[in-house]
């Protein structure tokens, strides 16, 4: 294993395989990686989905911007698509008026349509429930480890390097150089790409770079059949306007979650049992079935920065040390273009013409905000 690199990512996730990928085919890069497998933690655990009109402003640009690769990824990335279409269903009850309205104004192709229509596509809509239904027709699954794995073969293809078991412990920068001290060994590199998600304050801290105030949010998910003989896989993502549940169907079961965003320090997240109690009980008042089991559960983090904004760019004090973290839920659906950033910034290239295209201002993604 080499231990001399121009560039170094924290962290093996999807944000730190597909900036390594995309930086391989110019520098001698590696990823460490803390666990024993990139993406343990939040890419590992992460049912996506491709919903341009989810989340702030600079992710809906970076969504927008990752659309074409998504649909069309680059001949020989991957064996099969990436994406599967899939609608996604918005009901409002009528307490969430102010969160219908307000997803309407900020959202873009949205399109409203009648109780009868909404009812049709998820037909477990309790009657009663809603009083207004938004539809998304652009949205779609994300084979997360498809995507994920498309990125780390690309890397090693580039002669890039994956050092699983080794949590960096230590960073020292001297002549230019960093000194990286993990398990795995000493290593050497001009440039540390800080990739650690939930450890990114952490890993920050280790370099002398001052902390942006990353918080962890615990996002939990319980699988449960779906009801009766239906045909659930043909159903679209559903939730209401106010994000009190969702639910999507995957691989014959519903996956539902109480859309929660529990503060939590940095650590192997599992499910919240009341949570998800509370959760699947906001989700059968809005269906007509009967949730009678729990398969399974599991629980992720989701990793926000205090404007809920992720923060790309090199530190403004500590040469050398550039920041990728706080994508928030959602980092898978922005890798594509997200990573093309940062790989631009990176290399101080400008930034690619399609990205700014889509709205987004390199200063509320900046670490200067928080300088």
């Amino acid at each position: 294993m080499p231990d001399t690199f121009d560039i170094m990512i924290v962290g093996g996730g999807i944000a730190g395989a597909s900036v390594a990928a995309h930086l391989s085919a110019t520098h001698r890069v590696g990823i460490i990686e803390m666990e024993d497998r990139p993406g343990y933690h939040a890419t590992g655990r992460s049912a996506a989905a491709y919903e341009p009109n989810y989340g702030p402003a600079p992710i809906r640009a970076l969504t927008r911007a990752a659309g074409p690769f998504f649909w069309n990824p680059t001949p020989g990335f991957v064996a099969s698509p990436i994406l599967t279409p899939r609608e996604t269903v918005f009901y409002m009850p009528e307490r969430q008026t102010a969160s219908f309205e307000r997803l309407m104004r900020e959202s873009v192709g949205l399109e409203e349509i009648s109780l009868a229509e909404g009812r049709r596509k998820f037909p477990a809509l309790r009657e009663g429930f809603a009083t207004r239904v938004l539809l998304d027709p652009l949205t779609a699954d994300i084979d997360v480890d498809l995507l994920h794995q498309g990125y780390l073969r690309l890397l090693k293809s580039r002669s890039g390097s994956v050092i699983c078991d080794a949590a960096l412990t230590a960073a020292e920068r001297s002549n230019g150089q960093w000194k990286i001290g993990t398990p795995a060994g000493t290593m050497t590199a001009g440039i540390i790409v800080n990739a650690a998600g939930a450890w990114g304050d952490k890993v920050a801290a280790l370099a002398g770079a001052r902390p942006v105030g990353l918080q962890p949010k615990r996002r939990s998910i319980a699988v449960i059949p779906g009801p009766g003989n239906a045909d659930i896989m043909n159903w679209p993502l559903a939730g209401d306007a106010g994000e009190t549940w969702y639910c999507k169907p995957q691989s014959g079961k519903l996956l539902v979650s109480p859309a929660d965003a529990t503060p939590v320090d940095p650590h192997d997240a599992y499910a919240d049992d009341m949570t998800l109690a509370e959760g699947i009980e906001r989700f059968q008042e809005a269906v007509d079935f009967k949730v009678t089991r729990v398969e399974r559960t599991w629980g992720g983090l989701r990793t926000f920065a205090p404007d809920g904004n992720p923060v790309c760019g090199y530190d403004t004090a500590l040469e050398g040390f550039f920041w990728l973290v706080g994508q928030g839920g959602y980092g898978i659906q922005t890798s594509p273009a997200l990573s093309r950033l940062a790989a631009a910034l990176v290399r101080h290239e400008p930034v690619p013409a399609d990205i700014l295209a889509e709205g987004l201002l390199l200063e509320d993604i900046s670490p200067a905000r928080f300088a």
